[in-house]
């Protein structure tokens, strides 16, 4: 690497066929590689595609951009699905963990596109808004290019970037990618307040994004000295800090910030309170045991009877993907008075289709295995399972289902119990 870097007309120019590219992703997307590959997708044909990319949140469908390009995804989507019928997109079954190991010891990407703040009177360049990942795949990549944005906030992270050690660049002042949390109802409601009543004051949270966290947010309001330690900052932890319920001295430990410009300013007067670091320390098993009172919240898409969590398929087709949840289930199990709760409604369509099952069967995938089970709420009360036998981990389970589906939940669980 030479000590002033290449400027690039674009930054579609450092792509070559047969290469694979690590891409920015979540709140680091990149909007001028959007723009760039929409206006010349023929740069993508034979290019491998990887990064952890999230239906939903990321803009650039990837599979989409071109028929000849190829992709490495860690996270269902729509157009994913066709490209893996055809044979040229790859998805693992890794959950956050899993994916850092691979970051770490398998093959290095042949090049690596950051989205970075401009560098700094000193030569160094800041992540901004998003620090789970690039700092794994950044030191080992073989060849790295950079979006410097002018409008990315200079949030210090576990990474800081030379200047002088990229290959390549352009500088561009494009808008940042917002994200504005969904709106839920009366049952994401209910919800948080069941779940409210199991978090203490003085309690670490951790939570991601959604319609249940904003409610348990709000429902949260009256507690004080929360703290806050998880992969993703939105606007749920700013609803927490405007109404005095986080502690101020504490730090809030992240590895994203998803948002808009509001929780972008925010983050910027935290100053040295709020940390963005790698999936490593936001996630790993190790970190989240020296937290006590570690306290999980998380969706998912059906609880069986024995406990067991999907959190990735429905109907047979898979949805998403393990993501951190796994890592922080065990977290939550090692935490000194950590807990660990998984919040869903008890149906869906509406209330055709329940989601306390008698087991997860063939069309479903177990994402947490029954060990890890803790605290299960839907809008009709709380589930406490820890600890307790079969039969009463069944019979609590029932009890937090829809009053509808009671009835052969039981039977089924009679019949079940008869081959244990």
């Amino acid at each position: 690497m030479g000590s002033t870097p290449h400027r690039l007309p674009r930054l579609v120019d450092a792509l070559r066929t047969g290469e694979r590219v690590w891409l920015p992703a979540l709140s680091a997307e990149s909007p001028r590689l959007a723009a760039e590959l929409a206006g010349d997708p023929q740069r993508a044909a034979g290019v491998v595609f990887t990064g952890v990319r999230f239906p939903g949140i990321d803009r650039l469908d990837i599979a989409a951009v071109h028929p000849e390009a190829q992709v490495e995804a860690f996270f269902m989507s729509p157009s994913l699905r066709a490209s893996l019928s055809s044979g040229r997109a790859k998805l693992f079954a890794s959950d956050y963990l899993a994916i850092a190991r691979q970051l770490r010891e398998g093959p290095p990407v042949d090049l690596a596109i950051a989205h970075l703040t401009p560098p700094d009177s000193e030569g160094w360049c800041d992540l901004g808004v998003a620090s789970d990942f690039l700092p794994l795949v950044w030191p080992r990549a073989r060849r790295r290019v950079a979006h410097l944005n002018p409008k990315l906030p200079r949030i210090a992270g576990s990474l800081r970037i030379r200047f002088s050690d990229l290959d390549g660049f352009i500088e561009a002042a494009d808008p940042l990618h917002d994200w504005e949390e969904p709106a839920g109802g009366d049952t994401e409601t209910r919800i948080a307040g069941h779940v409210a009543a199991l978090v203490q004051d003085g309690d670490t949270l951790q939570f991601g994004v959604g319609t249940v966290p904003a409610a348990v947010a709000q429902a949260l309001t009256g507690h004080r000295r929360l703290r806050f330690h998880g992969g993703m900052v939105s606007a749920a932890v700013r609803t927490l800090w405007d109404c005095g319920a986080l502690d101020r001295d504490a730090v809030l430990t992240t590895g994203v910030l998803l948002g808009n410009a509001g929780l972008r300013e925010f983050a910027l007067g935290l100053g040295d309170r709020l940390r963005l670091v790698d999936v490593e320390q936001t996630h790993a098993p190790g970190v989240l045991a020296g937290i006590d009172r570690f306290v999980a919240v998380n969706g998912a898409i059906e609880v069986d009877l024995f406990g067991q969590v999907n959190a990735e398929r429905t109907s047979g087709q898979i949805q998403a993907g393990a993501g951190g949840l796994p890592a922080f289930a065990l977290g939550a199990q090692l935490s000194r008075g950590g807990r660990l709760v998984i919040c869903l409604p008890s149906t869906a369509r509406r209330g055709q289709v329940p989601r306390i099952v008698p087991s997860i069967g063939e069309n479903g995938l177990v994402t947490l295995p029954r060990h890890l089970a803790d605290a299960v709420v839907t809008e009709h009360g709380v589930a406490l399972l820890r600890d307790r036998s079969l039969d009463e981990r069944a019979q609590a389970l029932i009890e937090v289902a829809d009053p509808l589906h009671r009835p052969a939940l039981v039977d089924a669980w009679q019949r079940m119990r008869t081959r244990l």
